[in-house]
């Protein structure tokens, strides 16, 4: 079970939603007192706690989770705004073991929170290698093969490749892409998708060929095993 504690409805649903689809149990709270119930009733395996709350902010309920036997060893990560790096430092400060930046891509999302899970000795059931015809993903690793040989993307150029492969044989239209790796309120266009399906296949060389344009549409991930 993981908890989410988010006061703005529109995140915590989104990110609730995808928890499940991707074979979690979640449980949203929009404040404190209702987290802290849910505490006493169950403790979950990871907590992602917002820094802006009402009442009684993510700091506080933070140093109050670390300050409690029950509850220090349960791992936390925390949700900042995108400029708000003092909040980043003292909740990493305060015990926290990760951040994530809002706004933030549900692919990027679901790495963070799986890999701090991992850390904490919990089985995640997650594809660790992904493959098409001379490409091979290791997402555990964070590596990316062609024909053996080791190719240096950036995170967002890997999360992108990632998901692809992840949906092979499916056309994915670039507001889709945006939405996935981008993040759920991501204002940039969808040529983003574009300049980085270009870049992408040219780190990839030939290799690069496997991810089809599907004029008009999107991209997919096509060529053979």
């Amino acid at each position: 079970m993981i908890y989410c504690v988010e006061d703005d409805s529109s995140i915590r649903e989104l990110i609730i939603y995808a928890l499940k689809t991707n074979g979690f149990e979640a449980q949203g709270f929009g404040e404190s007192e209702s987290f802290y119930a849910a505490l006493d009733r169950g403790l979950p395996s990871l907590i992602l706690l917002d820094i802006m709350l009402p009442g009684k902010d993510g700091i506080a309920i933070l140093n109050h989770l670390k300050a409690s036997a029950k509850t220090r060893e349960i791992p936390v990560i925390i949700l900042t705004a995108k400029s708000a790096e003092y909040d980043k430092v003292l909740g990493l400060d305060s015990g926290a073991d990760d951040y994530i930046t809002k706004p933030f891509g549900i692919m990027e999302f679901l790495s963070r929170v799986k890999a701090v899970l991992r850390r904490a000795g919990i089985s995640v059931d997650d594809s660790s290698e992904l493959s098409a015809s001379r490409l091979t993903m290791n997402v555990e690793r964070h590596t990316v093969l062609v024909d053996g040989e080791e190719v240096t993307l950036t995170f967002k150029e890997f999360m992108l490749l990632k998901y692809l492969l992840e949906n092979k044989g499916i056309v994915l239209t670039r507001d889709k892409l945006l939405q996935e790796v981008w993040g759920y309120d991501y204002e940039g266009e969808t040529r983003t998708v574009d300049v980085h399906i270009r870049t992408l296949r040219q780190k990839l060389g030939e290799a690069g060929s496997v991810i089809e344009t599907v004029r008009g549409v999107g991209y997919k991930i096509g060529g053979q095993e």
